[in-house]
Order: structure tokens, then sequence, then C-alpha cells
């Protein structure tokens, strides 16, 4: 989404509505990958006259046609142990989002970081103990205020050794079960779809993208996109900015 589909301003794109039912006509099914809340991913896409296949929480829940085909919950004891980690961390300026199935949560209520929040989670609850909350927890999601790669990531990383842990912007940190990746569920979806590699495309700006470039044959970085996509990705994509996700596929129904 943003840095990949979403126009300078962080809309998605008009050129993109006249676009969906032509890929529906052509039997191109059109998924949106995103670390985003489902809830947010169908609110933002509501425009849309054809159903679309979700990818969300960074792969953590996969919906097709209304239906899940997958979800990926944390442990309940982990999801503390997480919450508690982020609480010691007091000397950095971040907040915790835990993005469980029916609704997301988070105890810091400033302006400036539930303005950042709201930005992601359409189903938001601001409560006064995380470690209360009674819902399925899909991914753990970190915002830092700072360069999140240089500044919270690496006082997580060692959570590694026994689940993912994924710089997914220039602000925010996720941290789910080990093999859930955006990568994992484009397998999950393509089996549900009957397809495989060679019959998907896929575009990516930022680290949480690179499972799902691997999977794709026509895999895209976009024009800004972090090194290691560029590396990992098969073509270029025009820049964001310039509709480069839209101009890409119009050139593929062209041929």
């Amino acid at each position: 989404m943003d840095g990949t589909l979403l126009d300078a301003d962080g809309r998605i794109p008009d050129g993109l509505w006249r676009l969906l039912p032509r890929l529906r006509d052509r039997g191109i099914a059109f998924a949106p990958a995103s670390g985003r809340q489902l809830a947010t991913l169908q609110r933002q896409f509501a425009p849309a006259d054809v159903e679309l296949d979700y990818i969300a929480e960074n792969g953590a829940y996969v919906m097709r046609d209304g239906v899940e085909v997958s979800s990926d919950a944390v442990a309940p004891e982990f999801a503390r142990a997480v919450i508690e980690r982020v609480r010691g961390l007091a000397r950095l300026d971040i907040g915790l989002v835990v993005c469980g199935k029916r609704s997301a949560y988070i105890e810091r209520s400033d302006a400036a970081f539930l303005a950042e929040a709201d930005r992601y989670y359409a189903r938001l609850e601001v409560v006064e103990d995380l470690t209360a909350v009674d819902d399925q927890v899909l991914k753990l999601a970190v915002f830092d205020f700072a360069l999140a790669e240089q500044s919270v990531a690496p006082e997580l990383f060692d959570l590694r050794e026994t689940h993912q842990v994924v710089v997914s912007g220039r602000h925010w940190v996720d941290i789910m079960n080990t093999g859930v990746d955006k990568g994992r569920a484009l397998a999950r979806l393509q089996d549900a779809l009957g397809i495989g590699p060679e019959q998907t495309m896929a575009f990516g700006d930022y680290l949480n993208d690179l499972e799902l470039l691997r999977g794709a044959r026509w895999s895209y970085a976009m024009a800004e996109a972090h090194p290691e996509v560029v590396e990992v990705a098969r073509y270029r994509a025009p820049s964001h900015t310039e509709g480069g996700v839209i101009t890409v596929i119009e050139e593929l129904l062209a041929r």
C-alpha cells in the first residue's frame, strides 16, 4: 500500500477503480497485501464494485471472496511477553498495537500516537491493560516515532529465535509467528485460486514485501524501493507517485 499502490497523498489512485472490473473480466484476481488490518483494507477498497481478495496483517490473515482462507494467531503467553518487553522500552518514543481478529488494541492514547494508529486500524480500541485483551492476536505492531530499523527494531531482533520480526515500514516493526509473512499468505491464496508463481504478479517497496516478491514470477520493485527489495525483484515499476502499479498492469492488459 504505502510506497507501492497509494499515491503521494496516501490515497488509492482513481485509475484503479476503472481497472478492477477489467481484471475481473479477464479472470484476474486482485489482492491488496498489507500490514494493515483486514477491516481497514475493506474500508479503503469499499468503492470497488468487485469482490477482492485480501492478505492482511502482513500475511497473518487471508480472505478470498469474503471467506477466511487462513489465519495464524500467536500464543497468549508470547503476546503478554512482547507487551511487557515494549513497556520496558520507555526510553524510546514508541507505541504498541495488539492486532486481534476482532479489533486492534492500544494502551497509549496521546493524540500523536492515536493519529498514527487510526491511519491503519479501522477497528481500534483504547484499553487500560493490553495483557487483559480477550481476542486472537494475529500480530503485535510497534510504532516508533524515530526510524524503526535503527531504533526499536534492534531491541526486538532477539525474538527472531522463536518468532517473525519484520521492519514493515520506516516507523513500524511487526511481530508474528515464525513463517508468517506475505509470501506464505500468497502461497495459500494461490492454492485457493489454483495457480502458482508463474501466474502471479506482485509489487513491493519495503522489507516486509520480500517473501511476497519471491512468490511471484512477475515481481516488481517500485522506483523508490528499499535496496534489498530491488535486489530480489525481477523488474522495476515506476514510482507510486506516478501510478506505477496501474501503469504496469495496464501495459500487461494491452498485450
